[in-house]
Protein backbone atom coordinates (compact mmCIF):
# COMPACT_ATOMS: atom_id res chain seq x y z
CA UNK A 1 0.00 0.00 0.00
CA UNK A 2 2.74 2.46 0.90
CA UNK A 3 1.03 5.70 -0.82
CA UNK A 4 0.37 8.67 1.30
CA UNK A 5 -3.17 9.86 1.69
CA UNK A 6 -4.02 13.42 2.37
CA UNK A 7 -6.17 14.08 5.73
CA UNK A 8 -9.34 15.16 3.87
CA UNK A 9 -9.25 12.22 2.15
CA UNK A 10 -8.98 9.86 5.30
CA UNK A 11 -12.02 11.61 7.09
CA UNK A 12 -14.07 11.20 4.43
CA UNK A 13 -13.04 7.25 4.13
CA UNK A 14 -13.50 6.87 7.69
CA UNK A 15 -16.87 8.88 7.75
CA UNK A 16 -17.94 5.97 4.97
CA UNK A 17 -17.06 3.25 6.88
CA UNK A 18 -19.07 4.68 9.99
CA UNK A 19 -22.01 5.22 7.77
CA UNK A 20 -21.39 1.74 5.83
CA UNK A 21 -21.80 0.38 9.64
CA UNK A 22 -24.21 2.34 10.85
CA UNK A 23 -26.77 1.42 7.89
CA UNK A 24 -25.65 -2.10 8.15
CA UNK A 25 -27.31 -2.25 11.48
CA UNK A 26 -29.90 -0.52 10.88
CA UNK A 27 -30.62 -3.48 8.56
CA UNK A 28 -29.85 -6.20 10.73
CA UNK A 29 -31.90 -4.35 13.55
CA UNK A 30 -34.71 -4.57 10.86
CA UNK A 31 -34.82 -8.37 11.15
CA UNK A 32 -34.62 -8.58 14.29
CA UNK A 33 -37.11 -5.91 15.26
CA UNK A 34 -34.83 -3.51 17.25
CA UNK A 35 -33.35 0.04 16.65
CA UNK A 36 -29.94 -0.40 15.82
CA UNK A 37 -28.83 2.91 14.63
CA UNK A 38 -25.59 3.91 16.90
CA UNK A 39 -25.82 7.48 15.80
CA UNK A 40 -29.33 7.61 17.30
CA UNK A 41 -28.42 6.14 20.23
CA UNK A 42 -25.51 8.34 21.18
CA UNK A 43 -26.59 11.36 19.48
CA UNK A 44 -30.29 11.12 19.32
CA UNK A 45 -31.20 14.02 22.19
CA UNK A 46 -29.49 15.99 19.64
CA UNK A 47 -31.37 15.99 16.83
CA UNK A 48 -29.86 18.63 14.94
CA UNK A 49 -26.27 17.58 15.40
CA UNK A 50 -27.71 13.90 14.65
CA UNK A 51 -28.62 15.40 11.43
CA UNK A 52 -25.36 17.50 10.58
CA UNK A 53 -23.84 13.94 11.03
CA UNK A 54 -25.64 12.25 8.42
CA UNK A 55 -25.03 15.10 6.12
CA UNK A 56 -21.39 14.37 6.94
CA UNK A 57 -21.55 11.27 6.41
CA UNK A 58 -23.24 11.79 3.23
CA UNK A 59 -20.78 14.72 1.77
CA UNK A 60 -17.68 12.24 3.28
CA UNK A 61 -19.60 9.32 0.51
CA UNK A 62 -19.62 11.86 -2.16
CA UNK A 63 -16.28 13.09 -1.67
CA UNK A 64 -14.82 9.78 -1.83
CA UNK A 65 -16.32 8.91 -4.78
CA UNK A 66 -15.05 12.05 -6.89
CA UNK A 67 -11.90 11.48 -5.19
CA UNK A 68 -9.09 13.33 -3.80
CA UNK A 69 -7.42 16.73 -5.77
CA UNK A 70 -4.92 17.64 -3.24
CA UNK A 71 -1.48 18.20 -5.13
CA UNK A 72 0.33 16.18 -3.00
CA UNK A 73 -2.28 13.45 -2.75
CA UNK A 74 -1.42 9.84 -3.52
CA UNK A 75 -4.80 8.44 -3.14
CA UNK A 76 -5.39 7.82 -6.25
CA UNK A 77 -1.68 7.12 -7.98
Amino acid sequence: MGSKKCGPFTVAWVLVIIGALNWGLVGLGSFFGGNWNIVEWIIGSWPTVENVVYVLVGLAGAYAILGCRCKNCKAHA
